[in-house]
């Protein structure tokens, strides 16, 4: 018996695609059906079942707690923060990589990608390095009573610095593939560097924006190793929602903890499918 072999479909374009045989297109899809069901639909099922096992009265006081609603509070005015300055340099850095060559581009890139390469426990512990008591700068802020370490100013550091790649990196290649024809015609035709940003580039780049956006908050409110390093775990003060569901939990209040976790969830479900409509609209740009 021949080895299955590969069917090229031809498309009404002219081009080709390579289709495997059914029972290897069949094999493939169970495999990924399976997967998203053990490691992504069976732990959310997890979370609201074990979040709502004592009922909806219980999972809305455990949301009313005033450590909760502390955590939940830092949280969005985290997200508040670190979103909108991330926005205005990812796309200010996007706009300079895709349609500018300048000295130090490369350079750029680089450190745009440095926190993807960068445990964020590890980043955590460079801002303790340089604000802690015996940091850098932790004489001089100690001695003008400043609070930058087990505060807000040192979560809201973490937080941009583990976020601010999203924006940028979601705007780079969609401005590149967009080229530079229709600034370079606008500018010809007499339009003033802002006209031609607001009237040309922003339109082209709005579903990438939101894409970007949308990530950012999501790991904004997520994030844990970098924000627990520089918090203190202060509860109602320094708690995030992240740090707020480990206390929770370690404390064997279970049914709160999730109850609290599943506010998390709630957003990755929310993020997921604003995500993929802005994912689509994306690629719809992208596309010659």
């Amino acid at each position: 018996m021949s080895a299955p072999t590969r069917t090229l479909t031809a498309h009404a374009n002219g081009n080709h695609r390579i289709t495997e045989p059914a029972p290897v297109r069949w094999v493939l899809t169970t495999v990924a059906l399976v997967f998203l069901a053990l490691f992504l639909a069976l732990p959310l099922a997890a979370v609201f079942s074990q979040a709502f096992e004592k009922g909806f009265g219980t999972y809305l006081l455990a949301l009313k707690e005033p450590d909760t609603l502390a955590a939940v509070k830092l949280t969005l005015i985290t997200a508040a923060v670190a979103v909108p300055l991330n926005l205005v340099f990812g796309v200010m850095a996007s706009w300079a990589i895709a349609k500018f060559s300048f000295p130090g581009k490369n350079l750029l890139i680089t450190l745009i990608d440095l926190p993807f390469s960068v445990s964020p426990i590890i980043s955590g512990l460079i801002y303790v390095l340089i604000f802690g008591r015996q940091g850098w700068l932790g004489p001089f802020l100690e001695a003008h009573d400043i609070k930058i370490l087990f505060a807000v100013p040192g979560i809201l550091l973490a937080t941009i610095f583990v976020t601010f790649p999203f924006i940028a990196r979601e705007l780079i290649p969609l401005m590149e593939s967009q080229g530079r024809d229709e600034e370079e015609a606008a500018m010809v035709l007499g339009a003033s560097g802002l006209q031609t940003f607001f009237r040309i580039t922003l339109p082209n780049i709005k579903w990438g924006i939101i894409y970007g956006v949308i990530l950012c908050n999501a790991r904004a409110m997520g994030e844990f190793g970098a924000v627990s390093v520089v918090s203190g775990h202060i509860r109602g003060i320094t708690n995030t929602v992240p740090l707020q569901v480990e206390i929770l939990y370690n404390e064997y209040n279970y049914t709160a903890a999730f109850a609290v976790a599943s506010l998390l969830a709630f957003l990755a479900l929310i993020t997921l499918a604003v995500k993929s409509v802005a994912e689509w609209n994306v690629r719809e740009n992208m596309e010659p």
